[in-house]
């Protein structure tokens, strides 16, 4: 008998804490896994060490990173803002990236003398790494319905742990 009742217990409270935990990755915070190097140097910069004169580019460690959800009720976003948001080919695909213009602005297409004009209801995205991200340059302006949240922290690895900064690229607007 004390036995059920001590599974019995268990198994009410791990369902709790299960919902609970559900409810507030849902709707306030979650953690997520940052891979590849499309917004290095800010995520998983890369290990620099030194032999002389040859630099050695090292594997990078992967950060982790919390993402707030509040931000979803009314999508107030600004520029420079880090964002998750669904991939606009594979929506299983999450990607990062920084807000880098939003409805009315003007973008200059790279390698073009075009200009694009952001909608209302979109933003352009880039990475801060250009040479190696997948980002608005290649497939426009995103909906912000796909947008999951915004960046505020990194969380891991420990010598890592920071603030995220709302910065431009270097290179600042494109208009």
């Amino acid at each position: 008998m004390r036995t059920t009742s001590f599974i019995w217990d268990v198994c009410k409270s791990s369902f709790t804490f299960g919902l609970i935990g559900l409810t507030v990755s849902d709707r306030f915070a979650s953690v997520v896994h940052v891979q590849g190097l499309s917004m290095s140097p800010t995520f998983n910069p890369p290990n620099n060490s030194s032999l002389g004169l040859l630099t050695v580019n090292g594997p990078s460690t992967d950060d982790h990173v919390m993402v707030e959800k509040r931000c979803l009720t009314d999508y107030k976003f600004s520029h420079g803002d880090v964002i998750v948001f669904s991939s606009p080919r594979n929506y299983k695909e999450k990607q990062i990236k920084r807000i880098t213009g939003l409805a009315g602005d003007w973008i200059s297409v790279p390698f073009s003398y075009d200009a694009v004009r952001i909608p209302e209801g979109h933003c352009w995205v880039e990475g801060d790494n250009p040479t190696d991200s997948l980002d608005s340059r290649s497939f426009g302006p995103i909906p912000l319905g796909l947008i999951r949240g915004r960046v505020t922290h990194i969380l891991w690895p420990p010598q890592r742990v920071q603030k995220v900064d709302r910065k431009l690229p270097r290179s600042g607007l494109t208009f």
